[in-house]
């Protein structure tokens, strides 16, 4: 499947998100864009393991579901320990749930 290559933005998002050292200074760096494209990267790769342990779901909608779920999941943990405002947490999932809405849309 591979949606995100690991030369995307998403997962260049990626490897700069986990690069985050949690100092004030780098705090005002982290943009709901950038989490959602970490997000989407990670749910990615969470969905692609889900689909090899149990096969492809039966449609775009539940498709899309599991890779909410997934981003979601992530951005909830990462916020909980980064301490960063509920604002910008559903920012960065709704940002997400859109980005993977349209690549996921190419598999249905």
């Amino acid at each position: 499947m591979g949606w995100f290559s690991n030369d995307s933005d998403q997962a260049q998002a990626y490897d700069q998100y986990q690069s985050y050292s949690g100092s004030d200074e780098h705090k005002a760096k982290l943009s709901h864009e950038l989490i959602a494209a970490a997000a989407s990267y990670e749910a990615a790769k969470a969905y692609e393991n889900h689909v090899r342990e149990n096969g492809q779901p039966a449609s775009h909608a539940e498709a899309k579901e599991i890779l909410a779920g997934f981003a979601g999941a992530f951005i909830d943990r990462e916020f909980e320990t980064k301490g960063l405002d509920f604002i910008d947490r559903e920012q960065a999932k709704r940002h997400a749930e859109r980005q993977l809405s349209d690549v996921s849309a190419r598999d249905y």
